[in-house]
Order: C-alpha cells, then structure tokens, then sequence
C-alpha cells in the first residue's frame, strides 16, 4: 500500500506544479488569435473583473465570447457578451490533453483504497471492514482523479500586440 500511496502523492504534487513552470506568454497578433482560441475555455482578465468561458467569434473590432462565470468589480451576466478588441490584452487559454491522467490517476486511487483495505482487514474486525473499503477507496479514486485531471489541463497565456 505505501508504494501506491506515494505514487498518488507524486501524481498529486504533479498537478500542482502546472502552474509553477509558466513560461513567457505568446504573443499574437489579432488576425492570428481565432483558430488558436476556437472550441477552448478562456479566461480573460478586464479592467475590474475576470471572465471564464468560451469564445463565440473574433470579429475585427471585438471578441464575443459565451460567459459561464464572472467575478470582480464590474458586474457581467452570463451568456452572449462583447468584448471590444482594445480592452483585450491578455487571455488564458485552458486545453486539455485527453483524458489519460484522470484514467490512470482513478485507477491508482481505486488499488490504493483496495490495499487500503486489505491492510486494514488485517489488522481490524469484519464489522469495520466494508465501510472501511468504502470511504478508502472513495476517497483514494476522487483524489486520484483530480489529481490526473490536473496533470491533463494545460495552461498558455495569449498577449495581444499591434
């Protein structure tokens, strides 16, 4: 069990570390940014709020962009909203790299609740066995998830230029 629950730790660690190994944004030109943004989530920051979604259409003079999420100052409903290309400078573009990381990092957190629960089995009564295994290997699966599923996300930040 210990060697599956260090490498969980390790997975988890990974995920983590995305965001520390950031490099210098790319820089793109308005004409260039539609086909790399397209079918995406980003993240844009405004004057006074931050806006999740996904972008609709770049238009010449503005950036359409379908927001499900909103916070800050400057209050934006959800939905269809236009953005002019001027206040537009940078953009966090989230992909993802399939979904082998959430796989692995499932099926590492399903055999470290089962070893869980044969130690435990071991050392402890059959009334305490099943929720034992329940709780271990819940809990094990929805970390091993997460921390697959943040080795998967990956993050480039988009700088505007004339």
């Amino acid at each position: 069990m210990n060697s599956s629950v260090s490498f969980l730790i390790v997975l988890l660690c990974a995920g983590q570390t995305s965001g520390l190994a950031e490099s210098k944004p790319l820089e793109l030109k308005w004409p260039e940014l539609a086909p790399l943004i397209q079918g995406h989530r980003i993240q844009l920051t405004l004057a006074g709020a931050q806006l999740r979604g996904r972008p609709v259409v770049v238009r010449e003079d503005a950036l359409v962009m379908d927001v499900r999420s909103a916070s800050g100052g400057k209050s934006f409903q959800k939905g269809s909203v236009t953005i002019p290309r001027e206040s537009v400078t940078l953009i966090k573009l989230e992909r993802s790299r399939g979904d082998g990381g959430k796989k692995l990092g499932t099926v590492i957190g399903v055999l470290s609740g089962l070893g869980g629960y044969v130690t435990a089995r071991a050392n402890a009564s059959s009334g305490v066995s099943i929720p034992l295994f329940l709780g271990l290997a819940a809990g094990f699966t929805v970390g091993g998830y997460h921390a697959g599923r943040g080795i998967d996300r990956r993050e480039t930040l988009i700088r505007i230029v004339p």
